[in-house]
């Protein structure tokens, strides 16, 4: 969520009033939703391994506290529909089909192949933030950027937890007395660092900003070059 709200300043845009698709009910689903919350977005799906649930009104913290209760409860998503039944509940499909202005695929590796993709782009979908590791086949990340469908990569977005890993590996991080939004800024922080350089590699290396493939090559190039650079700090060539 981080992530995407880099994405979209560098649109002149916000996540605030958008409509957003999120796959998976598990961790990164659940704190995906909440932050989404946060923002002023209205996230419409979640899913499990037997489908997907949709709000066409979105959710909201109510809303989210009673897929949370249902999870830790280990039940199914379909018993959201007794509280809310004007929502419904898909067997066996995905969530990428319904109308939406980002995806958030939280549910597993691979989870989103050709068909997904193409379901993605008619959904009206222009941007697709990767949050579990590698959700999109190869295949598919070439159907979405042909289609100018903004994709960040899992290498990219995943630099916020890079960041809290730092911070926790830091001897005096239990002294620190930080509040939430001074924390959520060093996250934020690390995030659009990681952006902006993606963004200045791709640009390095012919790939226009406007380019929707840019964001996909930079962080490859960047990640390639940064791990080039340790090897070579080390001795290793």
């Amino acid at each position: 969520v981080f992530f995407a709200r880099v994405v979209l300043a560098d649109m002149n845009k916000e996540l605030k009033g958008l409509r957003c698709a999120i796959s998976g009910s598990g961790k990164i689903a659940m704190h995906v939703l909440e932050k989404l919350l946060s923002c002023e977005a209205i996230p419409v799906t979640v899913s499990d391994s037997e489908g997907y649930l949709f709000d066409g009104d979105g959710f909201d913290y109510v809303k989210y506290t009673l897929i949370r209760n249902i999870k830790a409860q280990q039940r199914s998503l379909k018993e959201y529909l007794k509280t809310f039944p004007r929502a419904k509940y898909i067997n066996d499909a995905k969530p990428w089909g319904e109308q939406c202005d980002i995806a958030f695929p939280c549910a597993s590796q691979n989870e989103i192949d050709q068909g997904e993709a193409l379901s993605i782009i008619s959904s009206g979908c222009r941007v697709l933030i990767e949050c579990s590791n590698m959700p999109c086949t190869g295949q598919a990340v070439d159907i979405l950027r042909k289609a100018k469908v903004h994709v960040a990569p899992a290498k990219a977005t995943a630099a916020g937890g890079v960041a809290v890993g730092e911070l926790e590996l830091n001897p005096e991080f239990s002294l620190m007395q930080w509040s939430v939004e001074d924390f959520e800024n060093k996250i934020q922080e690390a995030v659009k660092q990681t952006y902006d350089r993606s963004m200045k590699a791709a640009q390095e290396y012919g790939i226009l900003k406007e380019n929707p493939e840019s964001l996909v090559h930079g962080a490859n190039i960047s990640a390639f070059l940064n791990i080039a650079q340790a090897m070579t700090d080390q001795g290793c060539v």
